[in-house]
């Protein structure tokens, strides 16, 4: 097969992944707790599903480090996991209808692990294929069809499983979950792997000395700023319409589909922009425009305003993500490319759980606006970073 076909076949193998798995966060983000509620089981015994179910999430680092290591049947260091992974999850769905939770609650524990467990699979080791396989240039696109996928599979599956489970065709959303993972699956079976590393790119403890390089140690501290912000402005921005703009939970859903939308574009346009304006603009650039959106987000008077302003957010949310995984691609060595692009993520998830009960402290002691404007501040204290990683890196072609 051409060069050029299996490009296309790659970049539409990773947009579909990352739509595979925006449909699985939707479902156990949003619908989760409903469907278990609808069988009347206790918070308690939901809380334990939402708890164990992030174990497998803390596994993706081993994931991606025996993925670096170790290829599996002859076929390569990566397709071998994703494959894995999305017969885990797919299986998983496809059992989920027969499963009574309150009569075999164990068993449901047991699926859902295996539905988390194959997602953290697929996900680190598609991430890892990404660097393997993207030339420089191309970084931006691919992340920026990654956030997009994602953010297209929220609003689509969002709405989906909306009417589904208020019909109680919970079973549809099972099987639609599992009929986009064979789908992903079969694209993946013609999705060439790297079956042998040249020997710059073989796997070598020496890499992990990448860690001690101080311009990839100040991008995992914008990796905790930002998300810090950035995470912590999205997940209020529905209380702060329905609190305090009056505005009805039912319309707060419209606006939050206003907000995929703007991710998806700012996703899409991120990655050709960075193309075109380089690597250290891009980062600037949405560092900047994240600020001053969040800050008009806290200025807004009126519902009306709030739609366009909704819509920033979102894109502004797209567009930063974008930019930040793809500078996280080029900083990733590639003898240990999944295992230090997990650490990446991983940093990551600990800004987002830092900001959460900070939003919550600030909205209790000083109100959504003045929270909203602290957090625009703090992508602005982030510039120091920004300048000190771009002085200390050795510049590549797409920074300059």
């Amino acid at each position: 097969m051409s060069s050029s076909k299996q490009r296309i076949l790659r970049l539409s193998l990773f947009a579909l992944i990352y739509f595979v798995e925006g449909a699985m966060l939707t479902y156990f983000s949003a619908f989760n707790t409903l469907y278990l509620r609808s069988f009347d089981l206790p918070y308690s015994l939901i809380g334990i599903v939402g708890g164990v179910t992030l174990i497998p999430f803390v596994l993706k680092i081993f994931i991606g480090y025996l993925s670096d290591r170790v290829p599996l049947f002859k076929v390569g260091y990566r397709k071998p996991y994703i494959l894995i992974g999305l017969i885990l999850q797919t299986a998983a769905f496809l059992v989920l209808p027969f499963v009574i939770p309150t009569e075999k609650f164990g068993l449901y524990l047991t699926l859902v692990i295996l539905a988390a467990l194959g997602m953290s699979t697929y996900d680190t080791t598609t991430d890892g294929l990404s660097i393997d396989t993207t030339p420089e240039k191309d970084r931006g696109l691919v992340q920026g069809l990654m956030v997009g996928g994602r953010a297209l599979s929220s609003v689509v599956t969002a709405a989906l499983m909306g009417l589904f489970s208020e019909k109680g065709n919970w079973s549809f959303i099972f099987y639609m979950i599992a009929v986009i993972g064979i789908i992903a699956f079969v694209l993946t079976i013609f999705v060439q792997d790297v079956k042998e590393r040249a020997a710059e790119n073989k796997f070598s403890r020496a890499a992990f000395s990448s860690f001690k390089d101080k311009a990839f140690l100040l991008f995992l501290a914008l990796g905790i700023i930002y998300p810090l912000a950035l995470y912590s402005t999205e997940g209020m921005i529905s209380a702060f319409l329905n609190e305090g703009l009056g505005i009805s939970l039912g319309t707060v859903g419209l606006y939050t589909s206003v907000f995929g939308i703007g991710t998806i574009l700012g996703g899409v346009i991120g990655g050709p922009l960075m193309k075109k304006i380089g690597e250290r603009a891009s980062v600037l650039t949405a560092l900047i425009v994240t600020s001053v959106i969040t800050f008009l987000l806290a200025i807004t008077p009126s519902a009306g305003l709030m739609w366009a302003v909704v819509f920033l957010v979102g894109f502004a949310f797209g567009y930063y993500e974008t930019v930040y995984f793809a500078m996280g691609m080029d900083f990733s060595d590639p003898r240990i490319a999944a295992f230090m692009f997990s650490i990446i993520m991983a940093v990551g998830n600990i800004g987002i759980g830092l900001g959460a009960p900070l939003a919550g402290a600030l909205v209790d002691s000083v109100g959504f606006r003045p929270m909203f404007a602290i957090f625009g501040a703090v992508h602005l204290l982030a510039l120091p970073v920004v300048f000190a990683i771009f002085k200390l890196r050795k510049p590549t072609k797409v920074q300059e």
